[in-house]
């Protein structure tokens, strides 16, 4: 099961603050541990809204609408992922609870989603093939 560790943004995260060196040794650590466990598969923070781009589809079949950031509903925005493949729901909460405070400051928040699988989407055996074959495609590179 893959699960994603989704890290909101802060007020200092959307300002550009980079976190204190403390913080970063205490992620690598962290991410070190995933690594040794074999369980990380991608992690990565991200740049504020401000350099963002967000597309839209108001409407159905019609053209997008583009708008530059920054975007101002910070509660809502990402500031960074970590993608985890795990046993069980309950480990996934486990590494969750095991990651710094992501902002510091007591500001962190965290939310896990687990992952939609292939076969969670559809049972069409030519699909489920053709995935497969992107997945093993996505290795080799």
């Amino acid at each position: 099961m893959r699960f994603m560790m989704i890290v909101k943004a802060s007020t200092d995260s959307e300002a550009g603050k980079m976190p204190s060196s403390e913080l970063i040794e205490a992620m690598q650590k962290y991410n070190e541990e995933l690594v040794k466990a074999g369980v990380l598969l991608a992690g990565d923070g991200l740049q504020p809204t401000k350099t963002g781009i967000r597309i839209s589809y108001p409407e159905p079949g019609g053209k997008p609408n583009i708008v530059d950031g920054p975007f101002t509903e910070t509660k809502e925005i990402i500031a960074g992922y970590t993608l985890i493949e795990v046993s069980s729901r309950e480990e996934a909460i486990e590494w969750a609870l095991r990651m710094p405070d992501p902002h510091g400051f007591g500001e962190g928040q965290i939310e896990l989603r687990q992952v939609f699988e292939a076969e969670d989407l559809t049972d069409n055996p030519e699909l489920l093939e053709k995935e497969a074959a992107l997945r093993e495609e996505l290795k080799k590179a």
